[in-house]
């Protein structure tokens, strides 16, 4: 079957939580699949979020010329089959608290006008990203603008004050698993089961984390699943969404 990987990777990082903003600002430790099509989308010029808000800032919601649907990335993007292969050793990388200003007119009603803001950046983060090709046109133009280096709006992770690296990009070859069922990137607990036997001659690691894995239709909030990222082996499960390439074996979300 083939396919399109790439290196993604940047300075800094940020894929807010929405679930935590009282003190701080989170951030996942790994891209999620939402934002890493809403990248995808940047780079061949889809529409996104604004583009929605404008197209329905003067109507009223259930009339005919509403948009109820997603963002355009979205409804293009959403069905393409991408495994994510975290850079860092056992898929953790470094994060710190950055603090800074928004002094804007509107950003706070305390004196002066000024919010102080604590926001979680990732560090030096790198993903391997493959994305399996499905037969269709938004495929082939991913494929060439990767390939030759080109972008319609400038692509980010997460935030625009975090630009995105896209470096080593080769169209290969995915065959059927291998024998020796370890996964080498990020995939849903919920199909795989995982042994409980530490693996023999290294270092047993084990990294879990909740993430985003598709848009909500009605409010376009995130639906989540629990993805992991593990050198333990894989006793069973549904592997009709994983392939092997150079002698290792990857999960598609």
């Amino acid at each position: 079957m083939d396919a399109i990987s790439f290196k993604l990777s940047g300075k800094t990082a940020c894929f807010r939580k929405p679930d935590v903003n009282a003190y701080s600002y989170f951030t996942y430790n790994n891209i999620h699949k939402p934002a890493l099509l809403g990248l995808l989308g940047a780079i061949i010029g889809l529409g996104g979020y604004n583009q929605l808000f404008e197209k329905n800032r003067d109507l009223k919601k259930g009339s005919l010329e509403y948009d109820e649907g997603f963002p355009e990335f979205y409804q293009e993007l959403k069905n393409l089959k991408i495994s994510i292969i975290p850079l860092a050793k056992n898929g953790y990388f470094s994060k710190k608290i950055q603090v800074f200003n928004n002094s804007v007119g509107y950003a706070s009603f305390e004196e002066g006008g000024n919010l102080i803001v604590r926001e979680q950046w990732l560090e030096n983060p790198a993903w391997q990203i493959i994305i399996l090709d499905d037969g269709t046109k938004v495929y082939q133009k991913i494929k060439e603008y990767l390939q030759k280096g080109k972008a319609v709006y400038i692509p980010y992770l997460g935030k625009n004050d975090h630009f995105a690296n896209i470096n080593d990009v080769n169209p290969i070859k995915l065959e059927k698993v291998i024998d020796s069922i370890n996964i080498s990137s990020l995939f849903n607990e919920k199909l795989l089961e995982i042994s409980k036997i530490p693996p023999r001659g290294e270092l047993s690691f084990y990294f879990k984390e909740i993430s985003p894995i598709k848009l909500q239709k009605e409010y376009h909030f995130y639906e989540y699943v629990p993805l992991i990222f593990t050198n333990h082996r894989i006793n069973d499960g549904d592997f009709s969404s994983v392939f092997s390439f150079d002698g290792r074996n990857y999960a598609f979300i």
